[in-house]
């Protein structure tokens, strides 16, 4: 067995071949090749943080993965110094049980996913000829949503940030070279993609503020009570994706909508077995919970590097 911490585990990701086998996985998983049962959900409402437990385990590997993730927001000002955000991963054989891996990368694999997966679903869903993104959040996840947009959607060339703290906002936006925007409304306008990163437990993007062609992906939401996008939005996309179908009805953003709506699966889109974005003027939305399939490929590509 081996142990990594989050600088070994920094040292063997190559970010290229992270992205392959990300997008692979969305597909392997619409193609029912990766085992996901239910994820597992903790609440600790007094500490205001939760606790994620994910299982995967692709078809003809010889490891699964179990996934530990937990978040406490209210460590960055309760508790200085203390990560809001740690876990670790858990690599073990498929054919004897026996643990081969601990990855303690205190949500360092978990970031790196979330974050190309959402760039994969901008990249798949957005116009072709989007320029404008927009940054709702300005936790970690924004520094690594505006680095991943702009790696593989390099279109992207005029990026701005939006936050609940304006002082948080200026800080993402000048680590990143972006624009800070105060008005959420006229940016959301203005944006051809929006990306929302925020742990928001009431909407704070609706209809109105959407205009014709515009693409937005949707992060937060990845446990029971958040939402980041109003029902009435839902209503009026004319294409909305979810990593996982079964998943983003239970606690995603499309919790909120009846189980007989159309919703796509990722991993089918960019098969091309479902389809996409077909028309310019369609407003699209990909809600994104996270699938353990992210989880399996990263740590693989983390292992792989070692051998």
């Amino acid at each position: 067995m081996i142990v990594l911490d989050r600088d070994q585990i920094a040292e063997r990701l190559d970010p290229a071949l992270a992205a392959e086998a990300i997008e692979a996985a969305y597909i392997a998983a619409s193609a029912g090749e990766v085992q996901l049962p239910t994820i597992g959900h903790l609440a600790f409402d007094d500490a205001g943080g939760d606790c994620h437990v994910k299982i995967g385990h692709r078809r003809g590997d010889d490891v699964f993965v179990v996934k530990i993730a937990t978040g406490f927001p209210g460590n960055a000002t309760l508790f200085p110094g203390v990560p809001v955000n740690n876990g670790a991963s858990i690599v073990l054989s498929a054919r004897t049980g026996e643990v081969r891996a601990v990855l303690h990368d205190e949500m360092t694999l978990t970031d790196v996913r979330t974050a190309i997966g959402a760039a994969i679903a901008s990249r798949t869903l957005a116009r072709s000829d989007a320029t404008r993104l927009l940054i709702v959040g300005t936790g970690v996840q924004a520094d690594h949503q505006i680095h991943w947009h702009r790696a593989l959607l390099p279109g992207l060339v005029d990026v701005a940030v939006w936050g609940r703290s304006a002082e948080r906002a200026a800080a993402v936006a000048d680590r990143n070279g972006a624009a800070v925007v105060d008005d959420l409304a006229a940016a959301c306008a203005s944006a051809d993609v929006i990306v929302t990163v925020t742990s928001a437990t009431e909407p704070l993007i609706d209809v109105a503020m959407i205009t014709s062609g515009t693409h937005i992906t949707a992060v937060g939401a990845d446990a029971p009570g958040k939402h980041e996008l109003t029902e009435a939005l839902l209503d009026r996309a004319d294409v909305v994706v979810a990593d996982r179908r079964s998943q983003c009805l239970d606690h995603g953003e499309c919790s909120v909508l009846s189980p007989a709506t159309p919703i796509r699966e990722l991993g089918a889109v960019l098969a091309g077995t479902e389809p996409g974005r077909d028309d310019d003027a369609q407003v699209t939305i990909a809600d994104l919970t996270g699938i353990a399939a992210q989880d399996v490929a990263i740590a693989g590509v983390v292992l792989a590097a070692g051998d």
